[in-house]
């Protein structure tokens, strides 16, 4: 576990720089406040209902339907989607979660991802957090490629 006095400029950051994802995050947490929450990384991690996983500044929110193989790099990956939350401040959400979203959510991506065979983590900002997320927690990529 990151000891407290490590986590505190990450979250004064992701505050700051990061409010509007990080704002939308801690609503959306307190809207799921009886799902099961944990810490992972200094960001507060919800199993949620929805089949896919999210991430809003230092808020992350896993598939509770995720089989336990994939938990720990859904978290990881989600994880590096908190550290581009960092680096790109209020750039995050037109540049890394919306594209994010159309490529997930579409049904025309959805169609060219099946017709073309490719992986959803092939993405730019998918492959991106993985990277960030195997650099960062040590946690091989090998499921979510």
């Amino acid at each position: 576990m990151i000891p407290i006095y490590k986590m505190i400029p990450a979250t004064v950051l992701q505050f700051t720089w990061g409010a509007l994802q990080n704002l939308a995050g801690a609503v959306l947490t307190l809207i799921l406040i009886k799902r099961r929450h944990f810490i992972y990384r200094g960001s507060v991690a919800c199993e949620w209902g929805r089949g896919e996983s999210l991430s809003l500044g230092m808020f992350i929110f896993i598939s509770e339907r995720a089989q336990d193989k994939f938990r720990d790099e859904l978290c990881a990956h989600e994880y590096g989607h908190s550290v581009q939350s960092m680096l790109l401040g209020p750039l995050y959400l037109p540049m890394i979660a919306l594209p994010s979203a159309v490529w997930c959510m579409l049904p025309a991506c959805r169609k060219h991802r099946s017709e073309k065979k490719l992986s959803y983590y092939g993405f730019f900002t998918e492959r991106w957090a993985n990277r960030i997320a195997e650099k960062l927690t040590g946690e091989p990529m090998t499921l979510l490629i």
